[in-house]
């Protein structure tokens, strides 16, 4: 018994010194155009997401197998689902026991074999619903944007239509971002900056709305202010007058 009591305290010993690093110190991205891509990507899943049991990650690290923190990639961005809601360092698949639904990898000709031969076989045989590349440059997608869809078979099959069961998004290439738009009503989700100018044109139109109130209010008062005067003079030289006979003089 104290042989076997030995050999557990040392097992835990040695899991306890297993670390799973948050960072590699690598940049976050190629070019500013990738990592445009992946922020704005992060933010409108964020915010589209918001109230729901989802959890967005941006280039951290997906642990996938215990014991061994060299089994690791950094998607660009993924989405898992049925998690507590919260912020994270990393993911470690087998803490929080759900696989990502969702993965997009900002792909360029320097990461394109990483991208297309082992993630893609990685999330496949990980069973990651839904897989998305994307390459703001074109340099080896020439439509940009491309999209695999596991298969019953547990196969990747190309999504022909750009449109997500996952999210229930439709995406497309609109310059080096990722336009994205809902099923339901085709509602365009709106990038953080077209958020800002929208909030803007929101804040002008009120501004305008108010200001027009305001002078309307102005006229109604002069418009009363002379209505009053014409009254008081009507009674002063003995005539009695309604508001229908002063409005036909005004």
């Amino acid at each position: 018994m104290v042989a076997i009591t030995e050999q557990r305290s040392l097992a835990k010993s040695i899991d306890a010194e297993i670390t799973y690093p948050t960072s590699d110190g690598e940049p976050l991205a190629e070019t500013q155009e990738h990592i445009w891509a992946i922020l704005t990507t992060l933010s409108i899943f964020s915010q589209y997401l918001t109230g729901k049991q989802a959890v967005v990650f941006a280039n951290q690290f997906f642990y996938y197998i215990e014991k061994k923190p060299m089994a690791r990639v950094a998607p660009d961005v993924m989405v898992v689902f049925d998690i507590p809601v919260k912020l994270y360092g990393n993911y470690k698949l087998w803490e929080g026991q759900q696989t990502p639904a969702i993965i997009f990898e900002m792909t360029s000709a320097g990461t394109k074999e990483t991208d297309w031969n082992f993630k893609k076989m990685l999330y496949e045989q990980l069973g990651v619903k839904e897989y998305w590349m994307f390459d703001p440059y074109g340099d080896w997608i020439a439509e940009q944007l491309r999209g695999y869809r596991l298969s019953d078979e547990g196969l990747y099959r190309p999504i022909t239509d750009n449109c997500s069961e996952v999210l229930q998004l439709r995406f497309q290439a609109e310059g080096y971002l990722i336009g994205i738009y809902r099923l339901d009503n085709n509602q365009k989700l709106l990038t953080p900056d077209e958020l800002l100018l929208a909030s803007q044109e929101a804040t002008k139109q009120a501004k305008e709305a108010n200001k027009q109130a305001q002078e309307a209010e102005q006229r109604a008062q002069v418009e009363k202010a002379r209505a009053d005067r014409l009254a008081e003079k009507l009674r002063q030289l003995g005539v009695e007058s309604t508001d229908n006979d002063v409005e036909t003089i005004l």
